[in-house]
């Protein structure tokens, strides 16, 4: 292969990469077995949760799926990225529109396929993922209010199949869904507001462009302050253990996030906040194998056995 057509293909895995999010989708697994391991399944062994095959089916399905909703977001989004993300939207020109819609069709089938293999509500579940996100994409990412609700629920959504699939209701868990629906809303409104631009260029109704960056940042410092109702419920629970260090952080820099974004006035400024936040999930989802370090202690001991 001659050095053009290898940098070439370079390009288009990278430009790819980029389209489905490649960085998202490995958070999204890291975070899926880490919460089946140490949340939705405490009393199963790391070995059992490791090498369930319909939670790894369950796995790939959710990976396929998004990675097709990254891409058919991206493609309904071409215009404003040139205006917003003139770097990522020239780097994902090097795969044409069709390749890219061709492959959205393969990712959701096979998704769909893998849901089939777990079970038949399994499969309805992400054919109706699958369509709220085209519906999303296409239609309600224009309207205000629905576009970053709807958007922080697609977000979300994974995971309650990851827990629904281990038939753990625990109250603990609702409330650390709580917890980062209301962080992921807040990120989706920063992200908006760091979006202004290419949206009021290409007519998209998103929150700060129908009620002003005033307004958007207000809401957003409320939906901040909300999250202290959930953290102060789990710091009522011992099973939280040093858990709760990430909570402590977290409301510090809740408290930094809102005192800037009120401060904020560029775009730059925007997305260091929003950034911020992704970086504060990602942590977040690493230290969930410090809840209830006995039980982190007993699987690695049992794992060694």
């Amino acid at each position: 292969m001659s050095t053009s057509k290898l940098k070439r293909t370079i390009l288009k895995f990278f430009s790819l990469f980029s389209a489905v999010r490649g960085y998202n989708i490995l958070v999204l697994i890291v975070a899926q077995y880490l919460a089946a391991i140490f949340i939705f399944s405490p009393a199963r062994s790391l070995k059992e949760v490791l090498f369930d095959l319909h939670l790894l089916f369950l796995v790939l399905a959710s990976v396929f799926v998004i990675a097709g909703g990254y891409i058919i977001n991206n493609f309904y989004d071409s215009k404003i990225d040139k205006i917003n993300r003139p770097v990522k939207a020239g780097l994902d020109n090097f795969v044409k529109q069709s390749t890219k819609l061709r492959l959205y069709f393969i990712l959701n089938f096979i998704g769909f396929l893998f849901g089939v293999l777990i079970s038949w509500r399994a499969a309805l579940f992400f054919a109706v993922y699958i369509f709220a996100i085209w519906f999303y994409s296409h239609k309600l990412k224009m309207n205000p209010i629905l576009g970053f609700v709807t958007a922080t629920i697609l977000t979300v959504l994974p995971f309650f199949a990851v827990f629904v699939y281990f038939d753990n209701f625990s109250p603990i868990i609702f409330v650390h869904a709580s917890f980062l629906f209301l962080v992921v809303m807040v990120r989706e409104l920063i992200k908006d507001l760091q979006n202004l631009k290419g949206a009021i260029v290409s007519n998209y109704n998103t929150f700060p462009v129908v009620y002003g960056e005033r307004k958007t940042k207000i809401t957003s410092i409320i939906i901040l302050t909300l999250t202290i109702l959930p953290v102060s419920i789990l710091f009522s629970y011992p099973s939280l253990s040093y858990m709760r260090y990430y909570f402590y952080f977290a409301l510090i820099i809740f408290f930094f996030v809102g005192f800037s974004l009120w401060k904020s006035q560029t775009r730059n400024h925007y997305r260091m906040l929003h950034n911020i936040l992704k970086m504060l999930l990602l942590i977040g989802v690493l230290c969930l194998i410090f809840i209830d370090t006995s039980l982190l202690l007993d699987k690695v001991i049992d794992r060694l056995n």
